[in-house]
């Protein structure tokens, strides 16, 4: 059996190294038009930031390693032209010698990847000007860092790339600015939690601005449309990557949506005997049972592996993708998994959310706060997506949500999960429990919950509604929203009676937790609607401030 790969980075490598632990029959080559293989792209910010010394250690493995231990042979700087599935061939160039020849097959795997986006603005092609999508921008990057000293760096595009890069920029003494075309940054949260990552930034002295559009990158500025000038003598355009699939639809294999290549559970195209895997291809998305495109390190290894295993006999599906990711940004870490909010409307569920503000372990051990977002279905109760931001132990609680919505699970399972906890670690009820509790009292409790920009929308609209502060009066004193009256939880339960049982009533405290102790009052009282404002002043605060 003779294998060709095309493609020698995450997807390809697995591949490559599955297929032959099945098989020390099957003759396999693996043809990259590059000169380095199988390399930790994630960590690239990171060298360039300083945190890693040295460039080889994010490509520990060249075609020597490969050959030995694996009997795989890697031709690099080899780029594969055409296809020719009737003849099951390859059409080679080796841009080296610039010889020209074809190959055949048996089976072929395809793991061409993708590549960066770049928009069609004036000065992109300036030599200070980058993406950086392989090792070869990268050592790029770093030479002109090392040899120009540049003070002011531009970003354009918040996405992982964008803000790993901003760390990695302002760990090396560059003022940053950062732009986003959309009018907010992360474009992969839903705004209310965006917010806090923009504020995070802001208050970290990162310039960000957003909703803007770039008319020309000069050799030490960005010129935005509106006239403003942004001081940027690097420029580093982090604005999403495309799937290298030109050559699948050329050869007949069909391609999805997304532009990337079309497969089924088994890496298989519409093709005998032809594979697809990483970041040229769509997944099945786990809620949804739609096709996704989710160009992560993790999902490439996976669905390398499974394309191995599967051209080789075996019998590995890929049970689908949730799109879960975590990057850090100066000091603050930002996950999420499955859908969010928009997403789940999108997709036609009722969706039903919470904000959760709790530590990551106490306080008297150093505890930080940190901000869950979690969706789930009205209709099943099933958890749908999760966002969280916050100083410490977001890894851990992403990953346990990861991990429940990939098993079906409901809101309300969360709570009866049998979590680790000593004081160093986590608290009592972890933040993933209150997540669960509170999910499963808005769905099945009586207990509705109400964002802040719905309340924010009712009252702009003139529905009659009774906001009720129910923190300490020198709390409200301080700050408080917008219409609310004060009545501290302790004096509730008299003060009830003299308010209108048929008003809209909404109830808030400082995080959400008293907000629900006084709205459990006065469901009790007979008061008709009366919902508990997610998150409570300080959710409502960061969403006000976004709208302003």
């Amino acid at each position: 059996m003779k294998i060709i790969v095309i493609g020698a980075v995450a997807a390809g490598t697995s591949a490559a190294a599955k297929a032959r632990r099945n098989s020390e029959d099957a003759q396999i080559t693996i043809y990259e038009k590059d000169s380095f293989i199988s390399y930790s792209g994630c960590g690239m910010p990171y060298f360039l930031g300083g945190e890693i010394a040295n460039a080889e250690e994010l490509t520990p493995r060249d075609p020597a390693f490969f050959l030995s231990k694996y009997n795989v042979e890697i031709k690099i700087r080899h780029e594969v032209l055409a296809l020719d599935p009737a003849s099951k061939r390859v059409s080679v160039k080796n841009l080296i010698t610039g010889e020209a020849f074809w190959d055949d097959y048996d089976t072929l795997i395809l793991a061409t990847g993708a590549r960066a986006v770049t928009p069609p603005i004036p000065g992109r092609d300036g030599a200070h000007v980058f993406t950086l999508r392989n090792i070869g921008d990268m050592l790029r990057i770093k030479s002109f860092l090392d040899e120009r000293k540049p003070e002011t760096a531009a970003i354009v595009g918040t996405g992982f790339i964008g803000l790993e890069m901003c760390e990695s920029l302002s760990r090396l003494g560059l003022s940053v600015t950062l732009l986003e075309k959309l009018p907010q940054v992360t474009p992969g949260l839903d705004d209310d939690m965006a917010a806090y990552v923009e504020e995070h930034l802001i208050n970290s002295g990162i310039a960000v601005l957003t909703g803007v559009s770039i008319a020309e990158i000069t050799e030490d500025r960005v010129l935005l449309a509106d006239g403003t000038s942004v001081p940027a003598q690097m420029t580093l355009l982090a604005t999403g990557v495309r799937p290298n699939a030109e050559l699948a639809a050329a050869a007949g294999i069909t391609l999805g949506k997304s532009g990337a290549i079309l497969v089924d559970a088994r890496m298989q195209t519409n093709l005998p005997d032809v594979y697809a895997c990483g970041d040229c291809t769509e997944q099945i998305h786990v809620v949804t049972g739609a096709q996704a495109y989710r160009p992560l390190g993790s999902t490439a290894n996976k669905t390398g592996r499974i394309a191995g295993d599967c051209a080789t006999g075996g019998a590995l599906a890929y049970r689908g993708t949730l799109g879960t990711g975590i990057f850090g940004v100066l000091g603050l870490s930002v996950g999420q998994t499955g859908l969010t909010e928009r997403e789940a409307r999108e997709a036609g569920f009722d969706a039903v959310v919470c904000h959760n503000i709790k530590p990551d372990k106490p306080e008297y051990l150093g505890g930080k706060e940190m901000v869950i977002k979690a969706v789930a279905d009205r209709a099943t109760g099933r958890l749908l997506g999760a966002q969280i931001v916050g100083l410490a132990g977001v890894d851990k609680r992403i990953d346990v949500l990861a991990t429940a919505i990939s098993f079906r699970a409901n809101a309300e399972d969360l709570f009866y999960l049998d979590l680790a906890y000593a004081p160093p670690f986590a608290t009592t009820k972890d933040p993933v429990h209150y997540t669960g509790m509170i999910l499963e009292n808005a769905i099945h409790g009586a207990r509705p919950l109400m964002t802040a920009q719905e309340a924010l929308a009712r009252q702009s609209a003139g529905e009659k509604v009774t906001l009720i502060d129910a923190r300490a009066a020198a709390q409200y004193e301080k700050a408080h929203a917008t219409g609310a009256a004060s009545i501290p939880h302790a004096s509730l339960r008299t003060a009830a009676d003299a308010l209108d049982k048929d008003t809209l009533t909404i109830t808030y405290c400082n995080k959400g937790t008293t907000g629900n102790a006084a709205q459990n009052i006065l469901i009790n009282k007979g008061f008709r609607r009366v919902y508990n404002l997610s998150g409570g002043m300080k959710q409502y605060r960061i969403v006000r401030k976004m709208k302003h």
